[in-house]
């Protein structure tokens, strides 16, 4: 399951994910607010991160900038 299209667009779980870390969350918050399951998570969250949209400060993420 990928966060990020080949095209670059967000999967709907990308985008469900951007829009769960506008304020800082640990992952299992994440899954929380998402409904999805934590393995998923974590691993849409390091798609996040390596696209740029996401920042990794510890246990915590949050969206580099609004998501829009």
């Amino acid at each position: 399951m990928a966060c990020v299209n080949a095209d670059g667009t967000l999967s709907t779980s990308g985008r469900a994910m951007l829009d769960a870390v506008t304020n800082s969350k640990t992952a299992p918050e994440v899954a929380s607010a998402t409904g999805l399951a934590l393995f998923r998570v974590r691993s849409g969250l390091r798609d996040l991160v390596a696209a740029g949209l996401v920042r990794q400060e510890g246990d915590s993420f949050s969206a580099t900038r609004a998501p829009g």
